[in-house]
């Protein structure tokens, strides 16, 4: 089964500035142009395993979202993927 990711911007941390201005509540897709090209990278390989069904070794509970962050040591952007059923 196909699904859908939602990328949410949940938290951020640092001192510095949100290079692409990513503000909590924010709600994002891969592709849609409006994500930084740097959390994509970071995104990308957990939200394409999502996306087909797979799963985090380290998630033994709610297996349809994961927590990461972007690579900016200044200014870490904390994004959550869901996962639903396309359709």
């Amino acid at each position: 089964m196909d699904y859908t990711v939602d990328i949410t911007v949940t938290e951020k941390r640092g001192k510095g500035e949100c290079f692409h201005n990513h503000k909590v509540g924010d709600i994002l897709h891969i592709g849609d142009g409006k994500l930084c090209p740097w959390a994509a990278a970071a995104i990308l390989p957990f939200a394409t395993a999502l996306r087909f069904g797979g799963t985090m070794p380290w998630k033994e509970k709610d297996a349809d979202t994961v927590e990461l962050c972007c690579p900016d040591p200044d200014s870490l952007v904390i994004f959550k993927l869901t996962r639903k059923p396309k359709g």
